[in-house]
């Protein structure tokens, strides 16, 4: 039964049920909906109003930059949607040192092409369908993430509408504890919706696709580990581990920061001593063309799916053969692998809301129906010893032990005190609960 809601306010365009618009803008990439009203604000004081009016319900609200977030978290049933697609706007405020200011309803693709004229980046996670708000006040575990650190680590500034419909501005200076709040955990603080972010100057980067035959027991897992380990920080590797005629394989994407190839052959040359490496050719590319504008595409519930994830301090022996526990197991859940370490052991963990800088390896874990959240649970225990924390991100269902792996320890303590500064009756939390 659809809640009764107020009357909408009359500044803020909106969609509701019985508007052609409603069947492209109801759902998330994950997950179906049935929002009472999507509110499409063009500006911070319309965010406001849409955040007041939603206030002023006892319904779900859901905040939307690309609505590409594996929670399905970015809409609801019955409540409100609050969707920033309008505002998606990429300055760049100054060009000799690469700030940035970005519109929190952009998406990736949209980013990427719009700086690569000014050979400008930005590591801005793996799809070009992203929205900005979603990944930049969360993390941001990109295809540079190992040059560039997480995207969070270069945002400066940004603009925050808390849920009483106060705009405030948040910076080192003026506002640091929401501007802490912001690089990494912003859904519960407020609405963000612009952020002036450093990107870098990147000319062009060189890539390559690579398949590494594993061994039952993993042993080259972890060799590939140690090679990242000590691997210049241009390179950063991705993708999944995969079953192929009942033998694990490795399936990677190699990117380079540079527009040289001579420099990717090099850092990928002693690839070679890990066993049966099968490597393409590398070729040059735009980093616009890793995150490319065809990404673009309404999200209709399209891939219903189950996701969890595990932060490893590094590929051990025993976490190589647990890998291999959980890829075999009979759901086949699709396993990713992400090499970090780089710049993003850099930044202090305490500086950010994401405090798990010594983890190296990013472990993902998704199944599709028929199997669901039992299954995945259960291909993953081989795993869960070696976890030292998750990434919000990559987690379907974000309840109170999801927000205890991604917030560890005083980080957790302090991202529930600004909540409850900035965000007392929980407004922004109607759907996402701490």
């Amino acid at each position: 039964m659809t809640a009764t809601l107020p009357t909408l306010p009359a500044d803020v365009p909106n969609v509701t049920p019985q508007d052609r618009e409603y069947h492209r803008l109801r759902s998330t990439y994950t997950a179906s909906h049935t929002p009472g009203a999507i509110l499409l604000p063009r500006s911070d004081s319309e965010v406001a109003q849409a955040l007041r009016y939603a206030a002023g319900t006892a319904a779900p609200v859901s905040v939307r930059s690309g609505g590409h977030g594996l929670s399905g978290r970015s809409s609801n049933d019955d409540g409100t949607v609050i969707d920033l697609s309008r505002l998606s706007g990429v300055e760049i405020l100054d060009p000799e040192t690469g700030l940035v200011r970005v519109g929190a309803g952009a998406r990736w693709a949209q980013v990427a092409a719009a700086l690569s004229r000014h050979d400008l980046a930005i590591s801005s996670g793996d799809h070009g369908g992203v929205g900005v708000g979603g990944l930049a006040t969360a993390g941001g575990v990109g295809w540079l993430v190992r040059e560039y650190g997480l995207t969070i680590d270069h945002v400066r500034a940004a603009t925050v509408v808390l849920a009483d419909g106060s705009i405030v501005r948040a910076d080192g200076r003026s506002s640091p504890d929401l501007l802490w709040a912001v690089r990494g955990a912003g859904s519960y603080v407020g609405v963000v919706t612009d952020l002036d972010i450093d990107s870098m100057p990147l000319s062009g980067v060189a890539v390559t696709q690579l398949a590494i035959e594993v061994d039952p027991d993993g042993a080259v897992l972890e060799r590939w580990a140690e090679f990242m380990a000590g691997a210049p920080r241009a390179l950063t590797m991705s993708g999944a581990l995969v079953m192929s005629d009942d033998r694990p394989v490795l399936v990677l994407t190699a990117v380079v920061a540079s527009d040289d190839p001579r420099v990717a052959e090099k850092a990928l040359r002693p690839l070679e001593k890990l066993g049966r490496v099968h490597r393409g050719r590398v070729s040059s590319a735009r980093y616009a063309d890793l995150v490319p504008l065809e990404h673009l595409h309404p999200n209709l519930g399209q891939q219903p799916s189950t996701t969890t994830n595990a932060l490893l301090r590094r590929i051990t022996a025993d976490s190589a053969r647990a890998l291999v526990d959980v890829v075999s197991h009979r759901a086949r859940p699709l396993v990713q692998l992400r090499a970090l370490g780089g710049a993003v052991d850099d930044v202090d963990p305490a500086a950010t809301a994401y405090a798990h800088r010594e983890a190296h390896a990013l472990v993902t874990a998704t199944t599709f129906p028929p199997y669901s959240g039992p299954d995945l649970d259960e291909a993953v225990v081989p795993l869960l010893p070696y976890s030292i924390g998750a990434y919000r991100n990559f987690e379907t269902r974000p309840d109170d032990e999801a927000f205890t792996r991604a917030f560890p320890g005083a980080t957790g303590e302090r991202v529930k005190a600004l909540a409850g500064r900035y965000d007392p009756d929980g407004v922004l939390s109607r759907v996402d609960r701490l």
